[in-house]
């Protein structure tokens, strides 16, 4: 996307509102990620226990959770009995 403004004068279009307007919410849209949302059932202490551990990281609960299981579905995470064998 930077390689296309290359080139470009922007001052241009901040004194054009329309085309200003038009840009804006099309970076937005290039932008924006596709995201579902998501219910879980986890046991009182489980979630505690996340919740401490997010907090070393310091990170929210929820972003740790989702980062935890981004890693593991990329191969960037390898439970210890996998990785003892490998």
């Amino acid at each position: 996307m930077l390689n296309s403004l290359e080139g470009f004068d922007l001052s241009q279009i901040q004194n054009d509102e329309v085309n200003s307007k038009l840009l804006k919410k099309s970076a937005k849209a290039f932008m924006k990620k596709e995201e579902t949302k998501m219910n879980i059932r986890i046991s009182s202490s489980e979630l505690e226990k996340i919740k401490a551990v997010a907090t070393q990281e310091g990170l929210k609960y929820q972003t740790f959770i989702k980062s935890v299981l981004h890693k593991y579905i990329t191969g960037q995470l390898i439970e210890e009995k996998h990785r003892q064998t490998a």
